[in-house]
């Protein structure tokens, strides 16, 4: 069975997702996610930070992933880049969850929406941005 949170990043994934192919705004990307099934199950405080701080800090979030990507940004799948964008924004703003959750999490949503070997790479972008965004954080866990 999911947690709630978990839910709560498959939903801000497909609503990003349909964001990033549309444009649309994001109360009009949110309204739709309350028909998703299994939308009752969601963590629904998360998935609102989630979607609506990613839409807010786009760009933002995609130059802290910049020089982590072997690619510009524009150029991985829409799949790949709103796993991304959902695992950087948790990265930079909810540092009660420990990197290597949001990584896994990521890992795991990139297993289920994206191509066949697309979580390895978000794997390894997601490592690097993490030493970036949360050294201290990292460097202890690599000492243990």
């Amino acid at each position: 069975m999911k947690s709630a949170r978990r839910r709560s990043r498959e939903l801000a994934t497909q609503g990003l997702y349909q964001w990033l192919l549309s444009g649309a705004p994001g109360g009009e990307i949110d309204a739709q996610l309350r028909n998703a099934q299994g939308f009752d199950k969601a963590d629904l405080e998360h998935l609102d930070t989630l979607l609506h701080g990613v839409i807010r800090e786009a760009d933002s979030l995609s130059a802290d992933l910049t020089p982590c990507l072997d690619r510009p940004i524009e150029q991985l799948s829409p799949v790949e880049r709103a796993v991304l964008l959902v695992a950087a924004y948790e990265l930079k703003h909810h540092v009660d969850i420990p990197y290597r959750v949001v990584i896994n999490e990521a890992v795991e949503l990139a297993k289920t929406f994206g191509g066949s070997d697309g979580y390895k790479y978000v794997n390894g972008v997601l490592d690097k941005l993490s030493a970036k965004l949360r050294a201290t954080e990292t460097q202890a866990a690599r000492k243990s």
